[in-house]
């Protein structure tokens, strides 16, 4: 029995202790989920040992320039480890934060140059009318560029919560910001419902794979 043989008679019974999951939480849907994210977390670890601690740190213990630049992220890196017990936890906290800022910008920035900026530009884009071939392609320019244009300014309105008081001292919003967004809230659900539709799809093509796998083996195993 060759390696190949092996694999996929393993990822039969892996992929049959996951299905087992439609008849109930069993025992065997559970082993193979812990199975997963033990795998998951060994691979996430050898890859931080190798590509982050070795280079990065290690290797770079024998030179001393290198090692006063490396004091301060090896004191909070040690500080991190001090959440594992309650009673020393707050000298992880500064670490955490750091952690927490960079994190937040990162995501911030990419946010803002990965997505808003381009999604202006797109809108912008629509409405250049030097690409047309004929009147015809202009409307039709012209009718996307607008449709994009409304869902960008419908959505970010969507986005805005600012209110004001009611004379009974109620939250109230702004009633022509709140049928603005109301449009922009379809906008929303329409792009939810694609997103949602796309992951579906992954789903489904991935079960498809699997089911296809497990019959294309047993044929194998039963000289079929």
């Amino acid at each position: 029995m060759n390696i190949e043989t092996i694999s996929a008679f393993v990822g039969l019974i892996l992929t049959l202790m996951v299905f087992s999951y439609l008849i109930g939480d069993s025992p065997l849907f559970r082993f193979a989920i812990y199975l997963f994210i033990g795998v998951s977390s060994g691979y996430a670890a050898t890859v931080v040992w190798h590509q982050v601690l070795v280079p990065k740190l290690f290797s770079q213990l024998g030179d001393v320039n290198q090692l006063v630049l490396l004091i301060i992220p090896l004191i909070l890196s040690f500080s991190l480890l001090a959440k594992l017990s309650p009673r020393i936890s707050w000298l992880g906290n500064f670490a955490m934060a750091v952690l927490v800022g960079v994190g937040a910008a990162a995501a911030i920035g990419g946010a803002l140059i990965g997505t808003l900026l381009p999604q202006a530009q797109a809108a912008m884009n629509a409405f250049d009318l030097s690409a047309t071939g004929g009147s015809s392609n202009i409307f039709v320019k012209l009718f996307e560029g607008g449709v994009m244009l409304l869902g960008t300014v419908l959505t970010l309105a969507a986005f805005h919560f600012s209110v004001g008081r009611a004379p009974d001292g109620t939250p109230k919003r702004n009633p022509v910001f709140e049928g603005i967004a109301s449009f922009g809230r379809i906008f929303i659900a329409i792009t939810l419902g694609v997103l949602f539709a796309g992951v579906y799809m992954a789903a489904l093509t991935a079960m498809i794979e699997r089911l296809s796998s497990i019959i294309n083996f047993t044929r194998q195993i039963i000289g079929l």
